[in-house]
């Protein structure tokens, strides 16, 4: 395919700049959303309420929209979750002005909201191939983890600074967000369908789909159920990040910068990892990350102060971009076009379908042990993931992409996706 620079590829170039103004708005909601729990009703449950509440569509959702993606129009797929979810988000700041807001309005538009974000992320992954040559996936998907880490890092800080100035304001600007990336999606000239023929089948089994291959790739299974385990630890540890910081004083400006400092080690590894991935083979990324992160989750216990607990936080965050390009990379390039939304729904069920409990589990033990005992328990769990993560005999096995293609499915290699070389390097 050609050879043509990744920022000339005008579709690319438009989805990605569209995404960076949404994912800038969502960070910015993502900041205030816990805030303005708090500030209404003072209960760390109620924000974990409302934390399960956007992420349980990543447990409900992502099976059934995967195999709608693979058959629906994913244009009008991507623009209709880009509407909906702005339009979703703009009842919050009306029902704030009119005095009429409740937990259970923003745990709806929580829903909603995440909702949205299962249909167009599913939608992206199975559309980037289609959009890029198999040469540069993996250039890519790097491309996306800084473009999510770097909206990340802006919009922690700008999410604190403009609550403290208006508690709607966040939402409002988050609105708009949406508003602008659908307009860019509205220049995409690429066909984003995957052609193969393909016989009928109910919605059931079509979801099933996904689960039989994810199970026949005992590599891919394997760093789908770690990465469920840590999304699940993480999901609660930024919700004891700002509990622990406002037990020590922090303003919500204040809180809001820790998290940008959190997520600004995201944007490093983001922009390291567009390189690094060349010179580390699968297997050595799932163990590396797991035991980085077991080794550092205990030092939030050490302070409460929010620019020492946003610094440990970007040491954390630093290595995720580094996993998400190996094994991202990895899982896109084994996977035929037409099952990309099946496989990788299926992925995320598992992978991500915690992340509710991982908000309910946060709300849970800051109520009954604290931020303090939170972060031992969390730091207990993490360890015995990493120990897994050594321990399992599919992942220290794991095979190159082009020889894990012909196991896990021989009749691949002439897929739309096509299938990149092999990603491992030396270990």
């Amino acid at each position: 395919m050609t050879s043509t620079p990744l920022w000339r590829n005008r579709d690319f170039a438009l989805l990605w700049s569209g995404q960076v103004v949404s994912t800038l708005g969502a960070r910015i909601s993502a900041t205030a959303m816990p805030l303005l729990v708090l500030a209404l009703t003072g209960s760390p449950a109620d924000a974990g309420l409302v934390g399960a509440a956007a992420t349980l569509p990543y447990l409900i959702g992502h099976l059934p929209a995967g195999p709608l993606v693979d058959r629906w129009d994913r244009r009008r797929v991507l623009l209709a979750s880009e509407v909906t979810a702005a339009l979703t988000l703009a009842t919050v700041p009306v029902a704030l002005w009119l005095e009429v807001l409740t937990v259970g309005h923003l745990a709806v538009a929580a829903f909603v909201h995440g909702l949205c974000f299962v249909f167009f992320g599913l939608a992206e992954a199975a559309a980037l191939p289609l959009i890029v040559p198999p040469a540069q996936l993996h250039t890519a998907i790097a491309r996306n983890e800084v473009r999510t880490r770097g909206a990340a890092l802006a919009g922690g800080p700008l999410g604190g600074l403009l609550f403290g100035i208006d508690r709607a304001l966040p939402f409002v600007v988050e609105a708009l967000s949406y508003a602008v990336a659908s307009v860019a999606l509205l220049f995409l000239r690429r066909d984003l369908q995957d052609r193969t023929p393909e016989p009928p089948e109910p919605l059931w089994r079509a979801a099933l789909t996904g689960l039989r291959w994810i199970w026949r790739h005992p590599l891919i299974r394997a760093a789908s159920l770690l990465v469920a385990a840590s999304n699940l630890i993480f999901q609660a540890i930024i919700l004891v990040l700002v509990v622990r910081a406002q037990d020590g004083g922090a303003s919500p400006a204040e809180t809001g910068v820790m998290l940008g400092i959190y997520s600004g080690g995201g944007m490093l590894g983001a922009v390291a990892a567009g390189w690094l991935h060349r010179y580390f083979a699968p297997r050595t990324v799932i163990i590396g990350v797991n035991w980085a992160w077991a080794a550092l989750l205990p030092l939030f216990l050490v302070t409460d102060a929010p620019l020492w607990l946003g610094t440990i936080g970007a040491a954390t965050t630093f290595a995720g971009p580094l996993w998400n390009v190996v094994i991202v990379g990895y899982f896109a390039s084994l996977v035929p076009n037409h099952l990309q939304g099946r496989v990788t729904s299926a992925s995320k069920t598992l992978s991500w379908g915690v992340m509710p409990v991982g908000a309910l589990v946060g709300g849970m033990l800051l109520s009954w042990v604290g931020a303090e005992g939170a972060v031992v328990v969390l730091s207990v769990v993490m360890l015995a993931v990493a120990v897994a993560a050594t321990a399992s005999p599919a992942v220290r096995g794991s095979r190159a992409v082009a020889e894990a293609a012909s196991v896990a499915d021989p009749t691949v290699g002439g897929s739309p996706g096509g299938r990149g070389s092999a990603d491992g390097g030396t270990e």
